[in-house]
């Protein structure tokens, strides 16, 4: 508080203050050393539609995807998952789009982590649930199917007042396959 008011009647002063505070906030942000230490900077990210990865050993990338819990929208890493000798899943991490404070109904961005290992070639696929795609699935834990499933579709009434319904297949989910070439 005692800064803003040294410069309340100079526009001037509080330019050069709002310079210097950015110059150094950016110069902070770079330490420009190794990040092994699982931080983001250092990690290239993709887009989700980069489905064609090339990386050096011990360079770490990621891909962020939109998750809403609330509308039952996952995101997983399915098996078979990417071979470690080329590969390393590094983890995952979530942010809600409300930032600290979770809101009901707000979404947010779910990032998966990966380091290039070794020389190679590797393929590992991500999968998308919906509530329309997916049942018996969590936040933490992948549908045990991932096929189209028969979901009973809304009744419509007949003359005599009793209503019908017919299965129907839901779609199946969404399911993104990766290859990732280690140079």
């Amino acid at each position: 508080m005692r800064t803003a008011s040294i410069f309340r009647g100079d526009r001037g002063g509080a330019a050069v203050a709002a310079v210097a505070l950015l110059a150094f906030a950016a110069a902070g942000c770079d330490s420009g050393g190794d990040d092994s230490g699982g931080g983001s900077s250092g990690v290239t990210s993709h887009s989700v539609k980069d489905t064609s990865i090339t990386a050096e050993p011990g360079e770490r990338f990621s891909l962020t995807v939109d998750q809403n819990a609330s509308t039952r929208e996952y995101w997983y890493l399915v098996d078979p998952g990417p071979d470690s000798a080329v590969l390393a899943d590094r983890g995952k991490e979530y942010a809600s789009d409300s930032g600290d404070e979770p809101t009901p109904g707000a979404g947010g961005k779910l990032t998966f982590t990966f380091e290039a290992k070794g020389k190679g070639t590797t393929r590992f696929t991500l999968l998308h649930c919906t509530f329309t795609t997916c049942q018996g699935n969590t936040s933490t834990q992948p549908p045990e199917s991932t096929g189209p499933s028969a979901t009973p579709t809304a009744g419509t009434a007949s003359s005599a007042g009793t209503a019908s319904s017919s299965p129907s297949p839901s779609p199946a989910p969404e399911r993104i396959t990766y290859t990732v070439t280690v140079n």
